[in-house]
């Protein structure tokens, strides 16, 4: 194994964190908060650390895919351990636990909070909560990607680790590129969103963390009612960016070199928003059939389908109270999630659709047993790799959901808050029903759950495997093993 690689990327990205941190601390400086120095000092001991980490480059620069998953996992939790610790020093969350619940929360875009007034909050702690989102949404690898020429041309597998969805492919020929192209359209839309919210006559300190938690597809709001007590106008603003940001990225290059129809043509894209538009007009029913006016109705219904198609977490309303059939869709949506290349979270549409087509294929040999068909997606044919991806893919989804399920089950809380606060997690939404629904949090929890939970947010953020390779046995003879021959050369130097 090459551990210098692993060892050079982490030294990146205390670096990154320590250049990321200066955000808050300008923060706390512009509100003249004691707590913005707490993010210095952080600030300053990770550059310390990343400076000796990365003084030395490896001789040996290629990355293959299982190198390239132990530092995307490794990079995750380094940064979720470092991101807590300003939470800590400031006292602003009393408890390790909790801190490291709310960053891993936010770095992963789940947005499931411990914090039951959030508005308690020093204004540097809640651009943090809020910015993790927006550095997690595309991902922190891929940031690096964009600047630093980590490992030659087989840095895809860093990619391929971190991005979501059954398949990653290069917009442009050379990978650092792909990653410039995906973050100035992130960052594009962001603030065109930031601009927006203004119009809105938002505050601009609203604004920003919002546009952030938007981004991300993350939820942190920085007000106890979530998004509530804004006007109808930012709600529509915000439920509209939430689903533009669950679009697969591919489709705005496509538009932005001019090539719309082939964006339009997108079989996930459409579908995400064939079955936005199907749950928008169910549950607007069902809540206009409660006596609900139909105008609030409609924005209620568009935000939380929104919200929770895209993994976002953001709450106008407690749809905890909602009928049993808006609720079931709701969930349904969770495990659903955005377009595969986007910041959202979830199962992701693409998986769905091959699944569902990979279904009709069987169905079809039934009828036709010597007809030759062969599944494809855009015109393209589908590859058999992917297709059996995605079948681990759910089976290993299925074990780790219902084995976090037993676990939680032992804290002796209802059905509906243990299968909501899993799905919730584990496919990085935020809020679930009931105890952990909307108007709740997960403070309540036991120690042994809350480490369950972030488990199943880091796995859902980082698709499963990239997690799981860290505790394969193979993994860490062929640490052992290096680090016998590390230590055999050195005794013949």
């Amino acid at each position: 194994m090459n551990k210098s690689i692993i060892r050079y990327i982490l030294g990146h990205v205390l670096l990154l964190t320590s250049a990321l941190m200066l955000l808050p601390a300008l923060v706390g400086l512009i509100y003249l908060e004691h707590e913005g120095f707490t993010y210095l000092f952080v600030a300053a001991c990770c550059f310390v650390v990343g400076f000796f980490m990365t003084r030395s480059k490896p001789n040996n620069t290629t990355l293959y895919l299982k190198e390239g998953c132990i530092s995307t996992s490794l990079a995750w939790i380094l940064l979720s351990l470092v991101g807590c610790i300003p939470f800590c020093i400031t006292g602003e969350i009393t408890s390790f636990t909790d801190a490291l619940f709310e960053t891993i929360s936010g770095f992963t875009t789940t947005g499931a909070s411990i914090l039951s007034d959030v508005e308690a909050l020093s204004h540097c702690s809640l651009l943090w909560r809020s910015f993790t989102h927006w550095i997690g949404g595309m991902g922190v690898l891929v940031f690096l990607l964009a600047i630093v020429p980590l490992s030659g041309g087989s840095n895809i597998n860093l990619m391929r680790a971190e991005s979501p969805g059954p398949s990653v492919g290069k917009l442009v020929p050379k990978m650092k590129y792909t990653a410039r192209i995906l973050y100035i359209i992130y960052f594009g839309l962001t603030l065109i969103q930031f601009i927006l919210l203004l119009v809105g006559r938002m505050p601009v300190f609203d604004a920003v963390c919002t546009a952030f938690g938007t981004a991300g597809t993350g939820g942190f709001g920085i007000r106890n009612d979530s998004i509530a007590g804004y006007s109808p106008y930012l709600q529509w603003v915000i439920t509209i960016f939430m689903l533009l940001f669950g679009v697969n990225f591919n489709a705005y290059y496509f538009i932005l070199f001019g090539n719309a129809r082939k964006a339009f043509k997108m079989e996930e894209v459409r579908c995400y928003f064939i079955i936005v538009a199907v749950s928008v007009a169910v549950i607007t029913i069902e809540l206009f059939r409660s006596a609900v006016p139909f105008a609030n109705a409609l924005r209620d219904s568009s935000f939380q389908v929104a919200s929770i198609i895209t993994t976002t977490g953001f709450s106008t309303a407690d749809f905890n109270l909602w009928s049993g059939t808006s609720r079931t869709i709701l969930v349904m949506l969770m495990f659903v999630g955005a377009c595969a290349g986007s910041t959202g979270g979830g199962m992701k549409v693409s998986r769905f659709v091959i699944l569902f087509k990979t279904v009709f294929k069987e169905l079809d040999s039934y009828i036709h047993p010597k007809r030759i068909q062969k599944l494809s997606l855009d015109g393209k044919p589908i590859e058999h790799d992917v297709v059996r991806s995605i079948n681990v893919y759910f089976i290993t989804f299925t074990v780790i959901f219902a084995a976090s399920l037993l676990l939680v089950s032992l804290e002796g809380k209802d059905l509906v808050t243990n299968f909501t606060a899993v799905a919730a997690t584990i496919n990085n939404i935020g809020p679930g029903l009931e105890l952990a629904g909307p108007t709740q949090n997960f403070v309540h929890f036991s120690i042994l759950t809350k480490y369950v939970l972030m488990f199943d947010m880091l796995a859902g953020r980082l698709e499963l495997f990239p997690l799981l390779i860290l505790f394969h046995p193979a993994v860490w003879r062929d640490i052992h093993t290096t680090h016998r021959r590390w230590k055999r050369k050195r005794m013949e130097e």
